[in-house]
């Protein structure tokens, strides 16, 4: 998920995405603790992609407040 292309996107499609997100983090974190997976890398990927997001809805937030 390129900064760009969050952008583009609203509020509440930026906090769904954060949800889907962070279930999908939870998800890959408890299925790497059962059993390795192939890719862990992917994993801090997931988290990567959480804090753009969060980057992008601070960065939205502090713009309103001027």
């Amino acid at each position: 998920m390129k900064k760009e292309s969050l952008r583009d996107l609203s509020i509440n499609d930026l906090n769904e995405r954060l949800e889907q997100a962070r279930e999908q983090l939870v998800k890959m974190n408890l299925n790497h603790a059962a059993s390795p997976l192939e890719n862990p890398n992917l994993i801090r990927a997931k988290r990567k992609d959480i804090a753009r997001i969060l980057t992008e809805l601070r960065r939205r937030e502090i713009e309103q407040s001027k």
